[in-house]
């Protein structure tokens, strides 16, 4: 596997999943594949889950690690051709990949979408021009569309609680105070729809996603009706993707939030979220605090899924 941006990247979804718990039996027993081999890790934004979880991945596999901090401990770079370098960004994206390259073996990249330019998200500017002028394997840590590293670890922690054989699963919109991108909803869709189960997205109109990455999912507006039955549900917040509201919040509707009186609905559904979590405005404390959140166990997998991902790409080189 050279890059790794989406479900698809992985192959055969069964045989990454049977990958997966192997390595989660013992995360020490391919130590020697990273030998010599270094991870540069690269932030256009904030982090806590996916940089601690794929550093340690990579330090259980014996690489080597090194993170970078854009706009923080470098240069703010400037991303778009044909731009006028006047400003306060005193050095161009096309000659920091490469010299980026020059210096390890494999880059991870966390770039958000910006919502200034939904053209721009969409086509996945920063990662694409990693993935073309860096001359290294990349993989996404998060990009403007998609974070497959939570949705592998999302799909690997289902699997773990999973009841049935083919589970019920809900994605329900939550709100939020600010706007946050559609990556992770999109990613989660894409991943579920690559599974056999039982798939809904709900959320209040105004919302709806790419129909790409919806695919084959039922989509509900009655957030009650959605829950009735559930194995898991899954909250997040995302901002609107239909023009001309992209990237805007249409509604912070606190009757969305899960609550208790939600959960009773379901199959005494597990409670999952990607973190970081608002309170009371996503879920209710009682709810993230219940025996049924696995919101913990969830966000461990990312190690999981991380150096599943890892596993494969040193493989490859």
């Amino acid at each position: 596997m050279r890059n790794f941006t989406c479900v698809q990247d992985l192959g055969d979804l069964q045989q990454a999943l049977k990958e997966a718990f192997e390595i989660k039996k013992d995360r020490f027993q391919f130590t020697g594949l990273g030998k010599n081999k270094t991870l540069l890790m690269i932030f256009f934004n904030s982090s806590l889950r996916t940089r601690l979880s794929t550093q340690k991945a990579a330090m259980n596999l014996g690489m080597n690690t090194m993170v970078l901090d854009v706009n923080q401990g470098a240069w703010k770079l400037e991303t778009e051709r044909g731009v006028i370098m006047d400003g306060d960004k005193p050095e161009h994206l096309l000659e920091a990949i490469p010299v980026m390259g020059c210096y390890c073996d494999i880059i991870g990249v966390r770039s958000f979408a910006r919502f200034e330019n939904k053209e721009e998200d969409y086509n996945e500017l920063i990662i694409n021009q990693f993935i073309r002028y860096s001359g290294r394997p990349v993989f996404s840590m998060e990009a403007a569309t998609r974070h497959p590293l939570q949705s592998f670890a999302d799909l690997i922690t289902i699997e773990e609680y999973k009841k049935t054989a083919r589970p019920k699963v809900v994605l329900t919109w939550a709100p939020h105070p600010k706007a946050l991108p559609q990556a992770v909803p999109n990613s989660f869709a894409e991943w579920m729809n690559a599974t056999d189960y039982e798939f809904v997205i709900t959320h209040p109109e105004g919302y709806e996603l790419d129909p790409a990455f919806v695919g084959n999912a039922c989509v509900e507006y009655d957030q009650k009706k959605a829950f009735e039955g559930a194995d898991f549900i899954y909250a997040k917040n995302w901002a609107a993707y239909t023009d001309p509201n992209y990237g805007k919040i249409l509604s912070t509707d606190r009757s969305w939030t899960v609550d208790t009186e939600k959960m009773v609905l379901t199959n005494n559904a597990y409670f999952m979220h990607c973190l970081p979590v608002r309170r009371n405005m996503i879920v209710t404390d009682d709810v993230i605090e219940s025996p049924q959140s696995i919101v913990i166990q969830e966000a461990a997998n990312r190690e999981i899924s991380a150096q599943t991902v890892l596993k494969k790409m040193l493989m490859s080189l």
